[in-house]
């Protein structure tokens, strides 16, 4: 403050590189938040010992610790077994003094520069996370700050105060980085029987700092807990109003005031989202609309208006035992899992809010679910239209029976940015093309845009083929091979680009089943090889390939992508020129979503899936004909499959061959390709009238 304050203005600094010096290459960090110096928020320590890691440290774990963005616990026991679900830092000193030295020196050296407050607690303290999430927010990081729930020394100076451990405290980055370079020092000179001492003597000593427990307007608000408390009973504003409580001696009471503080918070929710409706009815009356502006839930955005037929939402009607709007398309199938719960639930739900209303003149139970409905809105969440048959009892015991339609809503909540693992698009790219005879014309296209897009381009991907002979084929090989020509082609292109290798594999099968031919081909390469399934239709390009690249993380995820099909030029066009514009394309055309096809995942992905597949057929060997490797990641893999249309990956038209030898269900799924494949609902009404009209001339 003051006359000579800076005025912090943004301005451009111009560019200029010295020509008389060599130039060198700008080497940018990874992430733009590395670059611009941002720092993750709180870093929390947990200290633990021999006799509290299984009791509890876990209890921590499993009541604040998913609250804090990272946590780490501390011990000097060494060699000791890490409950599942922690990471452990031991230091192999139990001493108290020592423990304390060692995690601070640990948490400099590794988290210092990364995040900007340090929260420190034992694990027989009650942390409450979301409060002390929100009390960092509030307090500014240019500051020096030790707080928490100062103590003073016994027998010390008056004004000096520390921050007692078992409440826990909070330090600012800026305090850390000082302290750091006094830690040695502090260690040899200051005696102390309470690690919270030490650290509190070491900060006064060596920084001039004390302990505070309101900063900034922020109050370190902590509660001692007495002995034998019940939890459930504790209504007064201090207990409420605590960030931290101490001492808590066992496990179970762990648990209790974990319970007993989410039940506030979940109170104070719900009265804040009362206060707020009301706040909403009052000023609605005052906007143009007036009341009927008022949406139903209240602070619920208002249901999505279609602006044709064709962006209605479908409602799906269900009862208590059957779903008839099923994932397969079939009319009726078995309400179970998610669905049966989600119903349930809201049936549940419905019999709460109308007894909470009615209650105590009328007492409501089910009778039965006549009729139920719901769509999901994605501008609001998901809608439920119930028909309950119910029955009414009154106050004086009188009972009715009677039908009510209730309607609910299960709103959209906070987003979550789901955490991924780090990939580039420098991965190598291997494509495999399996081949029948049926798809020799279609096989020199391929390799033209393979040749075209990759080796031309020097994309980092290889081609591997593999010819699928049929038996009477593959007696005949030595007088008539049927992949000749396609071996012709390879062949050029290997002299064309002589870096370039094409290698292929000969199967003989009449049943070219999808499972065991990536048996084959997942034994000849390495574990982290990246695959491409593609089909003898698929067009090669770079941008697909990235995104082949980025979507399939090894241990993580699979991608399934969903190709864009052209329609039958003949059925379009009708003899007329094909438009090029970007509307056309996505018109003459469809996402081919039978379609299984194409696949991006790493070999060791699919060797772990494949691994748990054979011990659950034993020698069935023809179970896997009924099988494609979209199954095997589907049951067997527990991992995330990422199913997605995609526009970069386009085929033109062709009449598959459906092979009759495979399972009943691929072969149904391979005919209704075919079948959406040929033209759009008016494209084929088209063809139909002028096809009468040829007729009746």
């Amino acid at each position: 403050p003051g006359q000579e304050r800076e005025d912090f203005r943004p301005r451009i600094v111009p560019y200029y590189r010295d020509p008389s010096k060599p130039y060198k290459k700008v080497l940018r960090t990874r992430y733009i938040q590395t670059e611009l110096g941002f720092h993750e928020r709180l870093f929390v320590a947990v200290l633990t010992s021999k006799t509290t890691l299984n009791t509890l440290a876990v209890a921590v774990n499993k009541t604040v610790a998913h609250h804090f963005p990272r946590l780490l616990y501390f011990t000097g026991l060494r060699g000791a077994k890490v409950p599942h679900g922690m990471v452990l830092v031991a230091h192999g000193d139990e001493r108290p003094i020592w423990l304390m030295y060692e995690t601070m020196h640990y948490i400099h050296q590794h988290f210092g520069s990364d995040y900007d407050w340090f929260y420190i607690m034992q694990d027989d303290t009650y942390a409450q996370a979301e409060q002390v999430k929100a009390l960092v927010t509030h307090l500014s990081i240019n500051q020096d700050v030790y707080l928490g729930r100062a103590e003073e020394f016994i027998g010390g100076d008056e004004q000096a105060r520390y921050c007692h451990g078992g409440f826990g405290y909070l330090l600012s980055r800026s305090l850390l980085l000082k302290l750091h370079q006094h830690l040695d020092s502090c260690r040899n000179e200051i005696l102390s029987a309470r690690p919270d001492e030490w650290l509190g003597r070491c900060i006064i000593d060596f920084l001039g700092i004390t302990c505070v427990s309101q900063l900034q307007g922020q109050h370190y608000h902590t509660y001692e807990l007495a002995k034998n408390a019940e939890p459930e009973k504790e209504d007064e504003e201090e207990f409420q109003a605590a960030l931290a409580v101490h001492p808590v001696p066992d496990v179970t009471l762990m648990y209790r005031l974990h319970k007993r503080f989410s039940r506030i918070q979940l109170d104070r929710a719900y009265q804040e989202i009362q206060d707020l409706q009301m706040q909403i009815r009052n000023l609605t009356s005052l906007t143009p609309t007036g009341k009927a502006g008022l949406t139903w839930p209240v602070g619920i955005n208002a249901p999505f208006l279609p602006k044709s037929r064709f962006e209605v939402i479908s409602w799906d009607y269900f009862t208590e035992q059957h779903l008839f709007s099923c994932p397969d398309g079939s009319p009726k199938c078995e309400l179970s899992g998610a669905s049966k719960a989600d119903v349930s639930d809201v049936i549940e739900s419905a019999l709460e809010q109308l007894n909470s209303r009615y209650q105590p003149l009328l007492r409501f139970s089910k009778r039965q679910l006549l009729n139920g409905y719901r769509r999901f809105d994605p501008t609001r969440g998901m809608e439920y239209t119930l028909d309950l048959l119910l029955e009414a009892v009154t106050q004086k015991g009188h009972s009715h029976v009677l039908v009510k339609r209730v309607s609910l809503v299960r709103p959209l909540s906070k987003v979550e940015i789901i955490p991924m693992p780090y990939v580039t698009e420098a991965t190598r790219v291997q494509l495999v093309l399996p081949l029948t005879v049926q798809d020799l014309d279609f096989v020199a296209n391929f390799l033209d845009m393979f040749a075209m897009n990759t080796l031309d381009t020097h994309d980092n991907a290889l081609l591997t083929l593999l010819f699928i002979y049929h038996p009477y084929d593959a007696q005949r090989v030595s007088q008539v091979d049927v992949f000749a020509g396609v071996k012709a082609m390879v062949g050029e292109l290997e002299k064309r680009y002589a870096e370039v290798k094409i290698p292929w594999i000969s199967v003989k099968t009449e049943v070219p089943s999808q499972v065991k031919l990536m048996d084959i081909v997942s034994k000849k390469h390495p574990v982290d090889t990246l695959f491409f399934l593609a089909s003898v239709w698929t067009e090669i390009n770079t941008e697909f390939l990235n995104r082949c690249r980025m979507n399939a993380i090894s241990n993580w995820q699979v991608f399934f992508p969903v190709h864009f099909q052209e329609f039958n030029p003949a059925l379009v066009y009708r003899g007329e020129q094909a438009a090029s514009s970007s509307t056309d394309f996505l018109r003459d055309g469809h996402f081919d979503r039978h379609s299984f096809a194409e696949a991006c995942f790493y070999n060791s992905d699919y060797m772990t899936a494949r691994t748990k597949l054979a011990a659950d057929i034993l020698d069935r060997d023809e179970v896997l004909e009924s099988m494609e490797v979209f199954d095997v990641f589907l049951h067997y893999s527990g991992l995330h499959l990422f199913r997605a249309v995609e526009p970069g990956l386009v085929q033109k038209y062709a009449l598959r061959s459906c092979n009759p030898r495979l399972s009943e269900e691929l072969y149904h799924r391979c005919m209704l390709s075919n079948l959406e494949g040929l033209a759009s609902r008016s494209h084929l009404a088209m063809a139909l009238f002028e096809q009468e009209q040829a007729n009746s001339t």
